[in-house]
């Protein structure tokens, strides 16, 4: 069955909203915590060795409760029960969204298109395990019998962007194989990466689900042409696998190992399928099933907990009430820890992919705002970069800090003081710092009456910014695993407010056909185009500098 499509403007908890709005949208945050001596305890959730604290947010409690109608109103409930149970809530496409189904150990019952979903999930894990092991163990070689040491993972969107960032984040977890992720179809970039590949011990993953994506077929051939080199057509099979639901076009391109993708699963939650097999073999695969079942922890949590308890509910609600109340377009991801630095490209395109649509599921013209940009950097770089727009720029950003209660390494001095930033940039957004305390401070250095006057001004801090708080215990499979699950259905729940299909992508199209276009024209084809873009094909073909 279908989500239910009414627009949150129709709702008694929007038009609600509207007026705490108007009555508190300058009440700070210092009044808050002033006002609502209990506000620490009704806003922070703990569960699962994380620690979610909301309360530096400009939402009262009161406030607070008429998001949480809202949620209601528009019956979350069901829409969260269709989400777990395969209907084809993916309309425009006709496909179910079962992401979720990757990451369940437990049998299940769910059927798409009559066929039970379980048996095949775990069928492909085990190849997975099988494949991955024997990668990590050397009976996998390559066609020279030595050891593979390098997995390259040639995808682009969903097929990059997830694996490379768990990659990435997982690093300490690493089994002595070395991973490389290709898929911008920038050919200085494969050429660059090559010079560093030794044919006789590199595996390519190729990744697409269609796989006629063409910039991942682009690469995939230089990659293969490459190979071939140096070693036979029949040497293929030791070095190219293939992750897709294309199993014909595989078998064209000339490779036998085949891992399968299904319609059900979408492009940007696709690593917890097999375009999850570059992680497992980075990371191992009892690291890997970590990472699953981190996940699907937190899909229990957001299944179960009621929504005022429901971290992902929560969040969801939270970036609602600055994007379509306050009118904040952006909102800032910034993890303590340099592991995680590929976070918020991956967010991009799972939040501004999912909910960039200006249509609602009634096929009319939303008249609100949706979807959010997400943007960020891992702190305590994010400080001497953008902080000084966050503290004392016009713009209001909503912000997530992420942070871990312990390092992988064991050094605590350095810990110590990320975790002191951590806490004091929260602390600094909401507190800032008024006109008399910079005054003061002034004072006390010794500064003259009129170098004073000159510098107070600069030296205020409005505060009054809000944050979110995610503090984990510590980064390891299983965390990141609830910490991606959180945002999935953070963006899923925003679908369900915003009444729009989160899981569809017409957007990347149009471009992608006139492309193709334009590649015809560089070899003579003519074809019509507005003067700008004709004028560029032209300076392209023909360069006059």
């Amino acid at each position: 069955m279908a989500l239910k499509s009414t627009s949150p403007l129709q709702t008694k908890a929007w038009k609600q909203l509207q007026q705490k709005f108007e009555q508190e949208k300058d009440t700070t945050l210092k009044s808050f915590f002033e006002q609502e001596k209990n506000r620490l305890e009704v806003f922070s959730i703990e569960t699962d060795a994380l620690y979610f604290d909301f309360s530096k947010n400009r939402i009262s409690q009161d406030t607070f409760k008429h998001l949480l109608a809202l949620a209601q109103e528009l019956d979350l409930k069901d829409a969260i029960q269709k989400y777990f149970s395969g209907d084809s809530i993916n309309q425009t496409e006709e496909r179910a969204v079962l992401h979720t189904a990757l990451r369940n150990d437990k049998e299940t019952h769910i059927k798409v298109d009559d066929q039970p979903v379980y048996p095949q999930v775990k069928k492909v894990l085990e190849k997975i395990k099988v494949f991955s092991d024997e990668i990590y163990d050397g009976k996998r070689t390559g066609y020279t019998g030595k050891k593979i040491t390098d997995v390259v993972n040639i995808g682009i969107g969903g097929s990059d962007l997830g694996p490379n960032m768990v990659v990435d984040a997982l690093h300490y977890f690493r089994q002595r194989i070395n991973s490389h992720f290709i898929s911008n179809v920038d050919g200085d970039l494969i050429t660059s990466k090559l010079q560093t590949l030794d044919p006789e011990t590199t595996l390519f993953i190729v990744v697409s689900k269609s796989f006629t994506t063409q910039e991942t077929l682009m690469n995939a051939n230089t990659a293969r042409s490459w190979f071939l080199e140096s070693a036979s057509k029949s040497d293929l099979k030791n070095h190219f696998v293939a992750v897709s639901a294309n199993e014909e076009k595989v078998k064209e391109f000339g490779i036998d190992t085949y891992f399968p993708m299904w319609d059900w699963v979408g492009g940007r939650f696709s690593l917890w399928s097999a375009a999850g097999l570059s992680i497992s073999c980075a990371i191992g695969m009892d690291n890997y099933k970590n990472l699953l079942e981190g996940a699907c922890q937190m899909d229990e949590h957001f299944k179960t907990a009621d929504f005022q308890n429901n971290i992902p509910v929560v969040l969801a609600l939270i970036g609602v009430w600055y994007n379509n109340f306050f009118g904040a377009e952006t909102e800032a991801i910034i993890p303590y820890t340099q592991y995680l630095q590929k976070l918020a490209p991956y967010l991009q395109q799972a939040s501004m992919e999912s909910n960039g649509k200006s249509i609602d599921r009634n096929g009319n013209k939303v008249g609100y705002q949706t979807g959010s940009i997400v943007w960020g950097e891992p702190g305590t770089n994010a400080q001497h970069a953008f902080f000084q727009l966050m503290h004392q720029g016009t713009k209001l950003i909503p912000a997530d800090f992420i942070g871990f209660i312990k390092p992988l390494h064991n050094n605590k001095a350095h810990h110590d003081i990320l975790m002191a930033n951590f806490f004091a940039q929260t602390e600094a957004l909401m507190n800032g710092k008024s006109k008399d305390e910079a005054q003061k401070e002034l004072e006390d250095k010794g500064y003259s009456k009129e170098k004073i006057e000159q510098l107070v001004n600069h030296k205020v801090f409005e505060g009054n910014h809000p944050s979110n708080t995610l503090l984990f215990d510590q980064l390891t499979p299983k965390t990141l695993g609830r910490l991606i699950a959180i945002y999935e259905h953070k963006i899923f729940v925003q679908g369900v407010i915003w009444n729009i299909f989160s899981f569809d992508q017409w957007g990347v199209e149009l471009g992608k056909e006139l492309a193709k276009t334009i590649l015809k024209n560089f070899k003579g084809e003519e074809s019509a185009h507005d003067h700008s873009t004709q004028e560029l094909i032209n300076r392209y073909k023909t360069p006059k500098f």
